[in-house]
């Protein structure tokens, strides 16, 4: 039943003498909302087909035939079903999931688009954050062999290669970015970045030249470095056992990251801490061009889905943050799968397909 229900029914039983004014004035009060009660029955509700292609691109990131694409490939329900009993079109559930993340709105901004009161579209956003989470974040979160493969590293390699890299062996690059989010009542200095001077969490990325993120991780504390990062993530032991060229003898392939990261056989580093000669200096120069690209694909995040880069409404304790933007990561991923992206064109490698990647 239904706040709204349960404060009428309380109505009835005062004029029926079921209970006094002295009961009435406390149950009421006991069953009160903070939520503004707006009139979402005066809307007529979502209708996709009603929909342009340019309103689709600006609300929800993705052209109109491709959203029930996405949703199929996504393997949303038919029919989504909130724990309350509240329930919507699977469709609609990830254009709210969308609209809510595309830009930095409130719940009760939605009610002429989908026609929903706002403790609905807030229980269908949260529903949509864990499903997509519980359903495919082990495609950004593990070593993906769908698209780390050897075949496929040894392409990335050569693209990166005749882009001008010194390096002939890389595949990807390696970097960590920290999401501003609110100041926590507890725990700050945690969360606390100095080199950044905000509260935050971390996130490292590995980034392929076709443009996909290909492996994440985290979120951890905003005071962690990059290199503590690199070894909770166990990404080098991953490496160590998938990531060679194809053949029985196959090479080492790498990825590069920045000063901050240790020199490894699988990560390759520029050069440091020492009197540089002009040859080193082109080298790490002609890899910095390249490396650049990384950067690109964070910018792309915050681009699509503003909402991750407001960091009054991203409060540790009250919403899942680290979820909210690794599944932005991932759809992110998809809409490079579907339109390409600025990494993608700059490396010329294409990204795979929306089939491909979701396989």
């Amino acid at each position: 039943m239904s706040l709204k229900e349960v404060r009428n029914q309380l109505l009835i039983g005062h004029s029926d003498g079921l209970i006094n004014d002295e009961e009435l004035l406390l149950l009421c009060d006991l069953n009160r909302s903070d939520n503004v009660d707006l009139p979402y029955n005066s809307y007529p509700g979502f209708d996709f087909d009603d929909l342009e292609d340019d309103e689709c691109r600006s609300e929800f990131r993705f052209y109109k035939n491709d959203l029930p694409f996405l949703a199929k490939v996504l393997a949303i329900p038919e029919v989504v079903e909130c724990y309350q009993s509240s329930i919507c079109r699977g469709l609609e559930a990830l254009c709210i999931f969308l609209k809510r993340h595309s830009y930095p709105c409130r719940y009760s901004d939605m009610i002429a688009r989908f026609g929903k009161p706002v403790p609905v579209l807030c229980m269908i956003n949260n529903y949509m954050i864990d499903y997509i989470y519980q359903a495919h974040s082990h495609r950004i979160l593990q070593w993906n062999d769908s698209i780390l493969n050897p075949h496929s590293l040894e392409i990335y390699s050569n693209a990166i290669t005749a882009k001008g890299s010194p390096l002939d062996n890389c595949f990807g690059f390696i970097d960590g970015t920290v999401r501003t989010i609110s100041k926590p009542d507890q725990n700050r200095r945690i969360v606390y970045n100095g080199l950044k001077r905000v509260h935050g969490v971390k996130f490292r990325f590995v980034a392929l030249p076709n443009g996909i993120i290909g492996n994440m991780y985290g979120p951890i504390e905003g005071r962690r470095q990059d290199a503590a990062m690199l070894v909770n993530s166990n990404l080098l032991q991953y490496m160590q056992r998938y990531a060679f060229s194809p053949g029985p003898a196959g090479r080492p392939l790498c990825v590069c990251g920045d000063p901050a990261y240790p020199l490894r056989v699988h990560l390759q580093t520029p050069f440091r801490n020492m009197i540089l000669t002009p040859q080193m200096v082109n080298f790490n120069k002609a890899t910095s061009s390249v490396r650049v690209s990384v950067e690109w694909l964070f910018g792309d995040i915050v681009e699509y889905f503003k909402f991750v880069d407001f960091k009054k409404n991203l409060k540790i304790g009250l919403s899942s943050i680290g979820k909210m933007y690794i599944v932005c990561a991932l759809l992110r991923n998809a809409l490079a799968c579907l339109y390409g992206n600025t990494t993608s064109e700059f490396l010329e490698l294409d990204p795979p397909t929306l089939e491909e990647y979701f396989a």
